[in-house]
């Protein structure tokens, strides 16, 4: 995944967001357009619920979530899993902000982040009863680059950290003086 280089083609900082509605794990949709409305919006997307890593971000992230929010910002984490996968990354990891359920990895894909496993992935993935298509309820195998963005209330991007290294994470606390900024940015 590093060496194909396709993190380069990402969205960056400073790019127009792709607007979206995924459901949350209940089944209602969720818009990144009405989120925007509010205020700014963190958004990461992970793995699935089987991938340890991932959980630990969304553990950091559900710490940060009330510096988050005194910010005026919300928080969503995206994933190609199943509404069912992701009832239980929420109820595992104690989270309190949505998990979307990227149908056919769609949005990920529109911010550059899709990539298809390798056979010799494939392979040691089903060796790790990692069923990607059973989690994701989607034949192919593909899964998101695990990446963080804020969003700033027009939909252009303010943070981008995308990272083909599935085990390195940012700190949530990257995020904090990026939404300062855009909310005096807002306030001006």
């Amino acid at each position: 995944m590093i060496a194909s280089g396709q993190a380069l083609n990402a969205k960056k900082a400073g790019d127009k967001a792709p607007e979206f509605g995924l459901k949350d794990s209940d089944g209602d949709v969720v818009s990144s357009s009405e989120l925007l409305a509010k205020g700014p919006l963190v958004v990461s997307f992970y793995r699935g619920v089987w991938c340890p890593y991932c959980n630990l971000e969304l553990q950091a992230l559900q710490a940060a979530v009330p510096e988050v929010e005194a910010r005026g910002a919300s928080i969503v984490a995206i994933s190609p899993q199943t509404a069912p996968n992701s009832r239980k990354s929420q109820r595992d990891n104690k989270l309190t902000f949505p998990i979307l359920s990227d149908e056919k990895s769609r949005v990920a894909a529109a911010f550059g982040l899709r990539f298809s496993l390798p056979d010799y992935l494939v392979e040691l993935y089903k060796g790790f009863k990692n069923d990607l298509p059973a989690f994701n309820d989607d034949p192919a195998w593909v899964l998101p680059m695990p990446a963080r963005f804020v969003i700033g209330s027009g939909g252009v991007i303010a943070y981008a950290e995308v990272n083909p290294d599935y085990t390195q994470r940012p700190d949530p606390s990257e995020l904090l003086p990026v939404l300062d900024k855009l909310r005096v940015t807002a306030a001006v």
